[in-house]
């Protein structure tokens, strides 16, 4: 079995850490560090033992996250949370889905539904009717039993990698696309662009059924035997996680001084040492601060398709997993 992206990374870099790393051997996924002192932390995944307890919950939860950095003044996007069916008729709430499509009528279509406590842009769908609201919503309702009704934001969509007060990596999150050659049908392209991922090491599966794909394509005219013309970009999705096949543009070396201290601030007033500070910002990460808007706050940064994106990355990720191990002592 495939081992978790950080796994074998931490136990190159344990040596160089001053640490010794034990490595669950049946899945690969969770391990204990062993400090010079003989003290013991864990890990699973990427949640390492860095945050507390509760203040990585309270991240998980994107609905409580929201209003304490509301109360807090950062600029949250918004939206309410809602209800799976079978979970409003247990907690006898009435914000079920047909509560939550009058609201989305409310904000005015397009809106975003997304689950409350998924990661990695599973179930985010923009939604411009009711047909694709109720397609949207029933689909996370099976994974998730809360759902988030946002307002759609415009901007560059970034993430910020925030650990112990400095900055670890910035970049710009693009969604899942395609280039055309003249000859291949879109569908051909998706399956070229998970070929590639193979070739890179890069474990995003493209679902290349998504009816969110099939919906997007549709509102342009398009769908998968569609035959774009050589260097045509069609996008296919419209949220931009790159979990979901979009791309990242590192951005580390450009990040304003404004940009630096506020993730850095955001993350401390969340109780965190370790965060992915996701923004929406109108302009550039690289100029003073204008107007954006909090995505969200991550306690458990996936970075994995982010180190694939060439050298460069995979050195700020090596880096950055060294600090971890070091943070881990403190």
């Amino acid at each position: 079995m495939k081992q978790a992206f950080a796994t074998p990374i931490l136990a190159r870099l344990a040596r160089r850490a001053g640490v010794k790393v034990n490595i669950e051997p049946q899945f690969g996924y969770a391990g204990q560090v062993v400090l010079p002192d003989g003290r013991k932390k864990y890990f699973r995944g990427t949640n390492f033992d860095l945050n507390g307890l509760g203040a990585s919950e309270i991240a998980k939860d994107k609905d409580y996250a929201n209003f304490f950095l509301a109360s807090m003044g950062y600029p949250v996007i918004k939206g309410r949370a809602f209800f799976s069916p079978d979970w409003a008729r247990i907690i006898r709430n009435r914000r079920t889905i047909g509560a939550a499509h009058a609201y989305a009528k409310q904000l005015g279509f397009p809106v975003i539904v997304k689950p409350n406590s998924l990661s990695q842009g599973s179930g985010v769908a923009k939604v411009h009717n009711r047909a694709e609201f109720f397609q949207a919503v029933r689909a996370i309702c099976k994974k998730d039993r809360v759902f988030l009704v946002q307002r759609v934001v415009s901007g560059r969509d970034y993430r910020v990698v925030v650990l112990d007060g400095k900055v670890m990596s910035a970049y710009e999150r693009l969604p899942l696309q395609v280039v055309g050659d003249g000859k291949a049908t879109i569908a051909k392209l998706l399956s070229r662009k998970q070929k590639q991922f193979r070739r890179e090491g890069r474990d995003t599966v493209i679902k290349q059924m998504d009816f969110r794909i099939s919906n997007h394509l549709r509102r342009q005219g398009l769908s998968r035997r569609s035959v774009p013309a050589r260097g045509e970009v069609v996008t296919l999705l419209d949220n931009r996680n790159l979990s979901s096949g979009g791309d990242a543009v590192d951005v580390t070396g450009q990040i304003h001084p404004s940009f630096r201290r506020l993730c850095v601030r955001m993350t401390r007033d969340m109780g965190l040492r370790y965060s992915g500070v996701d923004l929406m910002v109108e302009g550039k990460l690289s100029e003073p601060i204008n107007r954006f808007f909090v995505i969200e706050v991550n306690a458990a940064p996936g970075i994995d398709n982010y180190a694939h994106g060439g050298k460069k990355q995979r050195r700020i990720v090596d880096q950055m997993y060294l600090k971890v191990l070091r943070a881990l002592a403190k």
